[in-house]
């Protein structure tokens, strides 16, 4: 039977390529290619196969080279079939499979070290799919299309090649990449090498050393410490050897930090082998003795450490992140600490700091903090410029080692591809190949500035930790894990019969790691000891400070007009929106001194005057730059002009002419990373006052993790301080359960060891003071600010200019209006936020002047002398009620009523007033939250009655 196929052969090339890229963008995308090639390829779709059936399953770049030039003319022809016209389809049948190849080869690459897993079944890789024959093995055909070193090949020839490339013990993963340059480039790496490493004999010595160290450490710890947890990185040894050659290298090319992240698997490892930790030091923990004396202290595997390490391109700062068991959270933290880095050396484009993330196969496919992280990684407020991903892949999470169970993706690395990050996965039983994939993504990384992966798969020796036994849920698996000799064993063995080494080498080895161990000395060579770069930050001056020390945040008034003129001026021809426009003319007139002044006015003034002092400022969230509530407008956006850049203009970046930057970002819609990332920023940039701002206060839910792990306890846990602030926009104005509480409890529960402050300004000239104090005092505390969402506008809330050139934030505001008489005053309401105001209205209502208010504007660290000082005005007091919005189980009641008891003389009596106690943490029925608003009101003026406590 003639069989009819399309004929060309002009660019079976080195033309082929282009076409192959535009057919690729056809794929992706059929608009994206011009009218006649998309036509061109529609009918391609239907072209006959060598079984006459129509072809749908080709992989991309298929049948493409045959008519390329042909489309150009016009409709396409068919022809009968001659010897010219059937090598002219095995042309196009080799583009398919190298194509193929490229593609899929991944999936029959030799990568598990275990063997579990059958070879699927793909025709696509088999050359009989084609309509090839062991006839055509000799055959001769143009492959200038790769990178293998020639313009022509046999057909066996090519398959060798290409079988050597994509099927051995590296799997690439790349035909997704969008861009071509990136495509080409790793095709070169991996083609003109086939993916096979050339190192001398001192390289394989080195590696094999690496593995010494690795297995070494591990083993002698199990002698040591039977049965104790440290998450042991035996089966993924070869781990150790791609550490060293990431930072060896990253050295060379010029990276001057590297900050990592990982969880517990080989941490303890790379302590000591890679950081240089003293094993010393290391067993003292083994045996409950500890170098640092803090509050509450770590288990060892979540530990961070950092060091200064030799490199042939000089010294490379590495910094492990301390990581809680919460495992990927520590993503942002690390990817914020690297852009603090990038900023402080001026580092733009990612040459000098590099971030290393560690991961293990469970918790990369599992964990959702990976997603939001990686969609941070190339926007402009949180990119820094490609991060190195390394998975300790021991395929298994915990006891569950089916995919069926663990993921729902092939690979655990595919969440990975949503930033077009190649991927290698490689066989950790191959050592020399695992230090050739690290070689190769860090090179892609400084290249080209991207994410980039190499997936080592490899085993879990032991179990979970090392109490458990993994053969009760993975009984085959162990099986075949107890026979394997281990990854140092069969390097060793492959270099003695290569000749590369002796046997009593590797047996030297072995005794000088023990040696080294046993006198609890230094592993890692390259360690230089009391080395201090130019940009390390020296965080001394904060230290063992005391919340009361002073801070002088006022400012003269001079200056406060100066800076009130700066931010409330536009450039010539830029036209803002008529809103923004009355915002700027009343804040010019607050400037002046002629109304007071409002929250917006006086955020503003607080920013000005840091950043025009030396201090920057860093502003993050959803909507930071306009504000949630349309209050801040730090972003003008010119009305002319829909260009991102040239249409919008930020007046705090003009206060002075050597001012410190202020940065203000429209953050992604996330928490969780969001946060964590500027958690990670905080912790290596003292001197900026960095503030991640929640949309509603309620949404810092999602970040709870960060919160609980890191702000609130990471300085008792691993003696790791931050100046973080955040505004948690917070306040009943009967907008229901996910837009009313920030959640006070919450952060007052964590509250303890003065380990971070928890304030509720209530005016202008508070939230100025304060945000100055918080960079002023040399004092570095997590600071949480419950900000306003009506008092924003409130007048009462606004400040006299005067207020900010003079006094300082406030603890505790006692009783404002002058005309109530202290000696007749029997009860005290005492209140936090925007129930003051109220509060105020009531009592005038009720014209009650035996009721005196005070606002406790930071609720922890408690202020106990304001307090007592504020009471001892009152003498005949017999009264105290606590005020709340919040219901009775929420809010600061029974945080704070311990701290207002110790204040009260004997006899006073101490009540409630505040919703009752609610499992939403506000109604949504507006009639309702009216009514509660009303009762809890009623109660604070009536008789006690009900639950009172006494001192």
């Amino acid at each position: 039977m003639m069989q009819q196929y399309f004929l060309n052969s002009y660019l079976f090339g080195s033309n082929a390529a282009y076409v192959e890229e535009l057919y690729e963008a056809y794929l992706h995308n059929p608009g994206s290619v011009p009218d006649n090639w998309r036509s061109y390829f529609d009918a391609l779709q239907h072209t006959p196969a060598v079984d006459g059936s129509t072809r749908h399953d080709v992989p991309h770049a298929s049948v493409i080279a045959s008519f390329a030039e042909r489309a150009k003319k016009g409709p396409i022809r068919t022809v009968t079939a001659s010897p010219d016209m059937e090598m002219g389809r095995k042309r196009v049948a080799v583009t398919q499979l190298i194509a193929a190849y490229r593609f899929l080869g991944t999936h029959w690459a030799n990568l598990d070290p275990l063997q579990r897993q059958e070879r699927p079944n793909l025709p696509e890789l088999d050359p009989a799919s084609y309509g090839f024959s062991d006839a055509d093995m000799d055959v001769v055909f143009n492959i200038s299309n790769t990178y293998f070193g020639s313009e022509t090949a046999s057909l066996r020839d090519l398959l060798h090649a290409l079988r050597d490339t994509y099927c051995r013990s590296i799997g690439a993963e790349f035909m997704y990449i969008t861009d071509p340059a990136q495509k080409r480039w790793i095709q070169e790496k991996l083609e003109s090498t086939r993916a096979t490493p050339n190192f001398d004999t001192e390289k394989k010595k080195h590696i094999l050393e690496r593995l010494t160290a690795a297995e070494g450490l591990e083993r002698y710890l199990h002698t040591k410490y039977v049965g104790q947890k440290r998450f042991s990185l035996e089966g993924g040894e070869s781990f150790i050897a791609a550490l060293d050659e990431a930072i060896q290298r990253a050295g060379e090319k010029g990276v001057q930090e590297i900050v990592m992240g990982m969880a517990h698997r080989g941490r303890l490892n790379v302590l000591v082998n890679t950081l240089g930790k003293m094993p010393q030091d290391l067993f003292a923990e083994f045996e409950g003795r500890h170098a640092d004396d803090l509050p509450a202290g770590d288990v060892k595997y979540h530990q961070g450490f950092s060091s200064d390490i030799s490199t042939p391109g000089g010294p490379v700062h590495l910094s492990l992140a301390f990581n809680p068991s919460h495992l990927e959270i520590v993503n942002p933290v690390v990817e914020g600490s690297a852009k603090a880095r990038m900023q402080r050396r001026g580092d733009r484009d990612g040459s000098q700091v590099l971030p290393v993330l560690v991961h293990g196969d469970a918790a990369l496919a599992g964990q959702g903090v990976v997603m939001e992280t990686l969609n941070l990684a190339q926007t402009r407020g949180y990119g820094t410029r490609g991060t190195l991903h390394i998975v300790i892949n021991n395929q298994i999470g915990f006891t569950t080692s089916d995919p069926r169970d663990s993921r729902s993706t092939l690979y655990c690395t595919d969440v990975i591809k949503m930033v077009e990050a190649p991927i290698l996965h490689v066989n950790g039983d191959d050592p020399e190949a695992v230090v050739f994939a690290i070689q190769m993504a860090l090179d892609f990384r400084m290249e080209f500035k991207k994410d980039v992966v190499v997936d080592i798969i490899c085993f879990r020796k032991l179990g979970h930790n090392e109490q458990d036994t993994p053969a009760l849920t993975q009984p085959l698996m162990y099986k075949k894990i107890a026979k394997h000799p281990g990854t140092r064993k069969l390097y060793a063995d492959k270099l003695v019969a290569q000749g590369a080494i002796r046997e009593h080498d590797d047996e030297a080895m072995v005794k000088a790691f023990r040696d080294a161990m046993d006198a609890g000395r230094h592993t890692s060579d390259p360690v230089i000891s009391n080395f201090k770069g130019k940009y390390a930050v020296d965080w001394s001056p904060f230290l063992n400070r005391k919340w009361t020390d002073a801070g002088d945040t006022a400012v003269p008034l001079q200056e406060l007009k100066r800076l009130a003129t700066r931010i409330t001026t536009v450039p010539e021809n830029f036209k803002v929106h008529p809103l923004v426009e009355k915002v700027l003319a009343d804040r010019a007139a607050m400037g002046r001194g002629e109304i007071n002044l409002d929250w917006g006015m006086g955020e503003h003034l607080a920013y000005a005057s840091l950043v025009s002092s030396g201090f920057a400022v860093r502003l993050t969230g959803q909507d930071a730059g306009r504000g949630t509530f349309v209050h801040r407008h730090s972003v003008l956006h010119d009305q002319n002009r829909e260009k991102w850049d040239a249409g919008s203009y930020i007046p705090l970046q003009y206060v002075s002419e050597q001012q410190a930057p202020f940065l203000v970002i429209d953050s992604v819609l996330s928490e969780e990373a969001v946060l964590a990332f500027e958690y990670g920023y905080s912790t290596a940039e003292p001197n900026t006052l960095t503030i991640w701002e929640a949309q509603f206060g309620d949404f810092a839910n999602g970040a709870q993790v960060v919160i609980d792990q890191f702000i609130s306890s990471g300085e008792v846990k691993w003696g790791r301080a931050s100046g973080l602030v955040m505004m948690l926009p917070h306040g009943y104005e009967g907008q229901g359960p996910e837009h009313s509480s920030a959640r006070i409890e919450r952060y007052l529960q964590l509250c303890a060891d003065h380990n971070m402050q928890v304030v509720q300004p209530t005016s202008a000239s508070q939230i100025f003071h304060l945000l100055r104090r918080q960079m002023i005092r040399p004092f570095r505390k997590p600071l949480v600010i419950m900000t306003p969402k009506s008092l924003l506008r409130n007048k009462e809330a606004s400040s006299p200019i005067s207020e900010l050139a003079k006094g300082s934030f406030q603890t505790v505001i006692g009783e404002a209006d002058q005309n109530i008489d202290p000696k007749k005053v029997k009860r005290i309401l005492a209140c936090s936020g925007r129930v003051y105001y109220d509060l105020l209205t009531a009592r005038k209502e009720r014209t009650q002047s035996d009721v005196a208010i005070f606002r406790i504007e930071q609720l922890y660290p408690f202020p106990h002398k304001a307090f007592a000082a504020e009471l001892k005005k009152y003498p005949n007091v017999t009264e105290m009620v606590w005020v709340q919005d919040e219901p009775q189980n929420q809010g600061a009641w029974f945080q704070i009523q311990h701290n207002i008891l110790e204040n009260l003389a004997d006899g006073q009596k101490l009540a409630y007033a505040g919703r009752p106690a609610s499992a939403s943490p506000a109604v949504g029925y507006y009639d309702k939250h009216y009514a509660q608003q009303k009762a809890l009101i009623e109660t604070a003026f009536a008789k006690l009655k009900g639950f009172v406590l006494t001192k």
